[in-house]
C-alpha cells in the first residue's frame, strides 16, 4: 500500500513541474508509505510516490519503467492476478526485471492500453505517462478501495493525491469551499464521490479511468466497469450448488488476498464477516493467524466473547484492546487523517484496531464489504418491507406523506410508537425512500441547522441528484439497495474509513469480498438465497456453520461503534459544545451554532436520541476549526 502524488502540465507548453512542490505533495503522504520515496520528473510531468514495501521488497521501487523508460507509473494497491498476467504478458515478448505487481501494470498498458485495468483483479489506483504516445493516464479499481483526487488548476496544471492533503499543499489550489458537499456531508455523514469538501477538487469515482494529452484539455472520467445486472448473469441451479460455488469462490478470493513478502493477519470482530475471513486464513497457513479485536467496556457494543470463541476453533494467535472514553480525545485527530468531515463515529475503533494490528503484521485481511455483497445489513429488511407495502398500495404515497407531516416525532418515546421516519418513507419513491433511511440528519432537522445563505448557494442543488443516477429501477428490489450501496455508502464511506485509518498507522487493508469478479457473482444470487427467515446473508451463514461454532454464527449483529448516546450526555458533550461555541465555527457561516446547542441540550436531556447527528455536527465543527486556523 502506498501514497501517490503528481503534476502534469495540460497545456501544450511542457512546462518543467516545481521539484520542491512535488516532493511536499509527495512528503504529506509519508504516512502511506513509510518505507521508501521515489519522484520522476521530465518537462510536463513530475510524478511522486511514497511506499509500503509489501511485494517484492528489493525490486519493486516506483516510480517503475518499462524496459527503455518511456512508460513510468506510481501505483497504490495490489494487483491479485499479476502472476498469471506476468505469465500472459512474457508470452506476448514483454521481459519483467521484478517479481511486482507493479511491473505488470507497465507492460499491460504496453499490450492493452487503456483497457489495461479491465484485466486486473485487485485494489488500486495508479497515475502513468506515456511519453510516446503524449498520454497521462489515472485509474481507480472497481469498487473504489484506494482513493485518487484530482484538480485542474487555474495555471493549466493537473495535479492528483492519494488523499486531499496532497492537493492543498499546493499554493495554486483554492480552498473555497463547495456547498453540495457540504450538503450532502450534512445528509449523509459523508461526502459522495465525485465530489470533495473543495469546489476545486473531485475524486475520481470508482471503477474509471481519465487520459489526458498535452493540450488537450480535461475530459470527464469515463466508467470501464460496471457490475452486471442480474439477469446477465446465470445464477446457481439451487441453493446447494450456490452454497458450493460460495465456497469455492470465497476460499479462492481469500487464498489470493494472501499474497505478501511481510507478515498478515486479519481483523477479527467476531461478527459473520470477519470470522468467515479469518476461518478460511486458518485453513490456508501453517503458521497462525494473527487475528485483531476491539473491545468495549459496554455490553451491547463488545464482541470480544464471539470473537474468542472463534480464535479458539480456528487456532489464531489473539490480540484483543479495549476502546473507552479515555481515548475520545484521539477523535479530534481524525479530522487529519480525513482531510474533510466525516462522521463515522466507527472511525474511532477502526483507527485504534489499525496500531494495534501494526503492532503484529503488515497486512491484514478485512471482512468489509460481505454485507453490501451477500445482502446483510438490518436495513435492507426494513425497506423491503417498506418497498412491498408501497408496491401493494399503489398511489398511496400522497397519504403517506401526509400522515408523516401530521404524525409527531416523538423521540422519547417507545420505538413501536415512533413511527414518524418510516411513514415519510412510505411517502417517497424507491431512490426517495433509500435517501431518507441513509440520512443522518433528517430534512426538517437540516432545514433548522442550515443558514439561509447555504441554501442560497446551492441553487436547487439536492443529494438526491448524487444518487439516482445509480438507481436501477428495472432490478429487483435489494439488487436497486444493494447497488445503491456499492456506489455510495461503501466507496464514500466505509471504504474511506478503512483506507485513512490502516494508512495512518503504514498498515494496508485488504478486503476479499470486494474482489470485482465475486461481488458480479454476489450480485446475481436471488434475493431468497441472501434474506431468509428475517435473517439477512442467509448463505454466507450456512457456508459459515461449517467453520466456527454455530453460536457464533446466528446472532443479532452489532455493527462495530462506540457508545455515542452516552458519551455525548457524558465526557464528550462539553467537547461538541465548546466547538459550536467557537469563533472559527461561527465566522464560517453556513451552519447556526445556536441549533447545533439547542439539539445537544435535547439529547443530554434524553428527549431524544441524536447521537449519530451530534457526532456528525462535531466533525464537522473540528473541521472548520482546522480550516481556519490553517487559512
Amino acid at each position: 500500500m502506498c501514497g501517490l502524488a503528481g503534476l502534469f502540465d495540460t497545456s501544450a507548453e511542457a512546462r518543467p513541474p516545481d521539484r520542491r512542490v512535488l516532493e511536499a505533495m509527495t512528503g504529506s503522504l509519508r504516512h502511506r508509505g513509510p518505507d521508501q520515496e521515489g519522484f520522476h520528473t521530465e518537462a510536463g510531468v513530475g510524478l511522486g510516490h511514497r511506499r509500503l514495501a509489501i511485494i517484492d521488497l528489493g525490486g519493486g521501487v516506483q516510480p517503475l519503467y518499462n524496459e527503455d523508460g518511456a512508460v513510468v507509473v506510481v501505483f497504490n494497491g495490489e494487483i491479485y492476478n499479476f502472476q498469471e498476467l506476468m505469465t500472459t504478458l512474457t508470452a506476448l515478448g514483454h521481459h519483467f526485471r521484478t517479481r511486482s505487481d507493479t511491473e505488470v501494470i507497465v507492460h499491460a498498458w504496453e499490450s492493452w492500453g487503456e483497457s489495461c485495468v479491465e484485466r486486473f483483479r485487485g485494489m488500486f489506483a495508479l497515475a502513468l505517462w506515456d511519453r510516446r504516445q503524449q498520454k497521462f493516464f489515472l485509474a481507480r479499481d472497481p469498487l473504489g478501495i484506494k482513493p485518487l483526487h484530482y484538480a485542474l488548476l487555474p495555471n493549466g496544471w493537473l495535479i492528483f493525491a492519494s488523499e486531499l492533503k496532497g492537493l492543498t499543499l499546493h499554493k495554486a489550489f483554492s480552498g473555497l469551499l463547495d456547498p453540495r458537499a457540504l450538503s450532502a456531508y450534512l445528509t449523509l455523514g459523508y461526502v459522495p464521490d465525485p465530489l470533495t469538501i473543495y469546489a476545486a477538487a473531485h475524486k475520481l469515482p470508482p471503477a474509471h479511468r481519465l487520459v489526458v494529452t498535452p493540450g488537450g484539455g480535461v475530459p470527464s472520467p469515463s466508467c470501464y466497469w460496471e457490475a452486471p445486472v442480474p439477469g446477465d448473469m446465470t445464477p446457481p441451479a439451487g441453493f446447494a450448488e450456490a452454497l458450493e460455488a460460495l465456497r469455492q469462490r470465497l476460499q479462492e478470493v481469500v487464498r489470493s488476498h494472501q499474497v505478501s513478502d511481510v507478515p498478515l493477519g486479519c481483523f477479527l470482530s467476531g461478527g459473520v464477516d470477519s470470522s468467515a475471513v479469518t476461518a478460511l486464513m486458518a485453513r490456508d497457513r501453517a503458521e497462525p493467524v494473527q487475528a485483531c479485536t476491539m473491545a468495549f467496556a459496554d455490553a451491547r457494543f463488545d464482541e470480544r466473547d464471539h470473537a474468542a470463541r472463534v480464535a479458539r476453533h480456528c487456532g489464531v494467535i489473539h490480540h484483543v484492546e479495549e476502546v473507552t472514553p479515555a481515548h475520545l480525545p484521539q477523535a479530534e485527530l481524525l479530522t487529519g487523517l480525513f482531510d474533510e468531515p466525516f462522521a463515522d463515529a466507527s472511525a474511532l475503533p477502526t483507527w485504534r484496531v489499525c496500531a494495534l494490528a501494526r503492532k503484529h503484521v503488515k497486512v491484514v485481511l478485512s471482512g468489509d464489504g460481505g454485507d453490501e455483497t451477500l445482502g446483510g445489513y438490518d436495513r435492507y429488511r426494513q425497506f423491503l418491507r417498506e418497498d412491498g407495502l408501497r408496491r401493494h398500495l399503489p398511489g398511496s404515497r400522497p397519504l403517506f406523506r401526509l400522515l408523516g407531516a401530521w404524525y409527531p416525532r416523538l423521540d422519547g418515546a417507545p420505538r413501536p410508537l415512533r413511527l414518524q421516519a418510516a411513514l415519510q418513507s412510505l411517502g417517497e419513491d424507491f431512490p426517495g425512500g433509500y435517501l431518507r433511511g441513509m440520512s443522518l440528519l433528517p430534512p426538517t432537522l437540516l432545514q433548522t441547522l442550515q443558514t439561509p445563505a447555504l441554501a442560497r448557494s446551492l441553487q436547487g442543488f439536492a443529494v438526491r441528484d448524487l444518487l439516482s443516477p445509480h438507481d436501477r429501477p428495472g432490478e429487483e428490489p435489494l439488487h436497486r439497495l444493494q447497488h445503491l450501496d456499492l456506489k455510495t455508502f461503501l466507496a464514500g464511506r466505509v471504504l474511506v474509513k478503512v483506507d485513512r485509518a490502516s494508512m495512518a498507522h503504514g498498515l494496508e487493508v485488504r478486503v476479499p469480498f470486494l474482489d470485482h469478479a465475486f461481488v458480479s457473482w454476489g450480485l446475481a444470487l436471488p434475493a431468497r438465497w441472501k434474506i431468509h427467515g428475517g435473517s439477512g446473508k442467509w448463505l454466507l451463514k450456512k457456508l459459515l456453520e461449517e467453520l466456527v461454532p454455530p453460536e457464533v454464527v446466528h446472532r443479532p449483529k452489532k455493527g462495530f461503534n462506540i457508545p455515542l448516546r452516552d458519551w455525548l450526555r457524558g465526557p464528550l458533550q462539553e467537547r461538541v459544545r465548546r466547538a459550536w461555541q467557537s469563533e472559527a465555527v461561527r465566522q464560517t457561516g453556513w451552519v447556526e451554532p445556536g441549533a447545533v446547542l439547542r439539539l445537544l441540550d435535547r439529547h443530554v436531556a434524553a428527549k431524544g436520541d441524536y447521537s449519530a447527528s451530534l457526532w456528525a455536527l462535531w466533525m464537522l465543527a473540528l473541521f472548520l476549526e482546522r480550516q481556519v486556523s490553517e487559512g
